[in-house]
């Protein structure tokens, strides 16, 4: 069994053809994966697992082709194509799941982790009819939403994280993929008092993509999408005894160039960030292999030893997930208008 594993995810510019199948292991043996063909400004990013599912150590580093180890939240661009209407975007959590893996901004390279509280792994819960996340969910890299800034929009400092994403696709994409979406619009949500930005986007390889360009046409191609997301953000948290979060705008879905206006803005929170523009920012860990200007920039020998200390990946002894995580939550509170 090797030490850990990898599979590639690809970036493709276009709709651009499936070539051979193809695998990279650590020993360069071939294996299994998919490779496509990239244009030349495009780079392809792979996994690399470390520590046991199921356990807190585990851990998922992204890498490039090369096998540089890279950081999804800084390293990986917020663009995918050159006219800047094509987001990356990191998925952490695959739909129907309940893990509840995130970006780990404060660890050197920023790998993806399952969140933790009172050192238990963090499930969300499953409020009826949904059971665990409803989109594949993750973060566009490269932005951040500054606690140090409170939002014109919402009158909320931000919560301290990459923005959130919920793509609606038909797929359901791996932890760790990075792929190119279309940004359609978002949602306001206010969490504890900060607030949390969720994104709404499709993948431009789905079939719908071509005919979705703002969030107005998810309600009238994808029915009931936009009532059942904002349902689920609002009472997601009511089963761990928390009240519902409640919502900006009165609860409404903001359009497209809204949407971009905001991403645009946590990019340059983003910026200020890596190039050390933020007071009582040290929590945060910065390390990256490409930021230009970047005060924390490191060698990709750098980066590889801060993957190689973690635990190596391990089949062996993995634990069963409860299956309390699998329970349903009857949610009997209405919505209060927001």
């Amino acid at each position: 069994m090797f030490g850990w594993r990898s599979i590639f995810y690809h970036l493709p510019r276009t709709l651009s053809t499936l070539l051979s199948p193809v695998l990279i292991s650590k020993s360069s043996k071939v294996q299994s994966c998919r490779f496509f063909r990239l244009s030349a400004w495009k780079m392809a990013y792979s996994i690399e697992e470390r520590g046991t599912p199921n356990t807190l150590s585990y851990r998922i580093f992204l890498k490039r082709a090369d096998g540089t180890i890279v950081s999804p939240f800084h390293d990986i661009p917020l663009f995918g194509n050159e006219e800047k209407t094509v987001a990356n975007m990191v998925v952490e959590v695959p739909r129907w799941t309940n893990a509840k893996m995130e970006i780990d901004t404060k660890s050197k390279m920023n790998p993806i982790k399952q969140d933790v509280k009172k050192d238990k792994l963090r499930y969300v819960n499953n409020c009826f009819p949904h059971h665990g996340y409803i989109w594949n969910y993750g973060a566009l890299p490269q932005t951040w939403e500054d606690p140090n800034n409170i939002d014109d929009a919402t009158g909320a400092k931000g919560d301290n994280d990459p923005i959130d994403v919920c793509e609606i696709g038909y797929q359901v994409h791996k932890r760790g993929a990075v792929i190119q979406v279309k940004i359609l619009g978002c949602l306001a949500m206010i969490d504890e008092g900060e607030t949390d930005w969720k994104l709404i986007a499709i993948d431009v390889t789905d079939p719908l993509a071509k005919d979705l360009n703002d969030i107005n046409d998810v309600e009238k191609l994808m029915p009931g999408l936009l009532s059942a997301s904002h349902e689920w953000f609002r009472v997601y948290k009511i089963p761990t005894g928390k009240p519902e979060n409640k919502f900006a705008f009165d609860g409404k879905f903001k359009d497209k160039a809204f949407a971009m206006n905001i991403i645009n803005q946590t990019h340059q929170f983003w910026r200020n960030l890596t190039e050390n523009h933020i007071r009582n920012s040290a929590d945060m860990a910065r390390q990256n292999v490409s930021v230009k200007g970047s005060a924390f920039k490191v060698t990709a020998a750098e980066a590889r030893a801060i993957a190689d200390a973690a635990p190596a990946f391990s089949l062996d002894s993995v634990p069963t997930v409860e299956e309390t995580v699998n329970k349903w939550y009857f949610i009997t509170t209405t919505a209060n208008g927001n």
